[in-house]
């Protein structure tokens, strides 16, 4: 919940210039009342635009609630579902999450779910079951291959506790085993699915969490807020 429409023009007119050779895929994800206008000034860049959050329904009575067609109205092309804050502010079960990913697809946004452990449920050795149980009941009847997955656990979200670089791949990595058993069990084509680390990413950790081999970009949170500090992440280097 950061920049009104002129903080967000003034964003996007130092960021674009700094990745303009970039080659990766960049996707902003921004509040709601700042899209209209980041719609404009990204239209003909490589920069996509994104929300964060999506009702399930096209239309109806649901007080501050944002429908797909609004994003896609927009220009939208992503948005974030079951990011952890809206899990633990706002209520969002898994159910709904669901509900989320399937609306989203059926307008043809792609979606991008968060899934991660708290704190206590990393120290009671819950980290794996957790995050398998939020991904059974989050993609029943979604299609898997046209969903990009963050992991983001809670612990490391804004603490500056990032979690070691190894340790984030191991978990994606049994992500990665997971979503493999769940495409094949709904018949679904085993395409590669893109997981992203999130959780404190900054300049100085990037480069370590994309030397990972399972790591196949991330989901930045206050970092992104600098367009110069972003933009460091964007072009970040890995050693041959």
């Amino acid at each position: 919940m950061y920049k009104n429409r002129q903080e967000a023009l003034a964003y996007v007119q130092e960021f674009v210039p700094l990745v303009a050779e970039s080659d990766q895929e960049i996707v902003l994800c921004a509040p709601f009342t700042a899209l209209a206008v980041l719609a404009d000034k990204l239209a003909g860049t490589r920069i996509a635009l994104g929300a964060q959050n999506v009702h399930w329904e096209a239309a109806g009575a649901y007080t501050g609630e944002i429908s797909p067609p609004m994003l896609t109205d927009w220009g939208v092309r992503y948005v974030i579902v079951g990011h952890s804050e809206r899990r633990q502010y706002f209520g969002e079960t898994d159910e709904q999450v669901n509900w989320r990913l399937k609306a989203a697809q059926r307008y043809g946004l792609i979606p991008i779910l968060c899934v991660g452990e708290t704190t206590e449920q990393r120290q009671q050795g819950l980290t794996e079951s957790h995050i398998l149980a939020q991904l059974e009941q989050a993609l029943v009847g979604v299609n898997i291959p046209q969903v990009i997955i963050a992991y983001e656990p809670i612990w490391a979200i804004g603490t500056g506790n990032t979690c070691p670089a190894t340790e984030a791949n191991r978990v994606i990595g049994l992500i990665r085993q997971e979503l493999t058993l769940l495409q094949q069990k709904t018949g679904q084509t085993n395409d590669r699915v893109r997981i992203l680390y999130g959780g404190s990413v900054k300049p100085d950790n990037i480069d370590e969490l994309m030397a990972m081999p399972e790591i196949d970009g991330v989901l930045v949170g206050s970092a992104s807020l600098d367009p110069q500090g972003f933009a460091r992440i964007v072009n970040y280097r890995v050693a041959p």
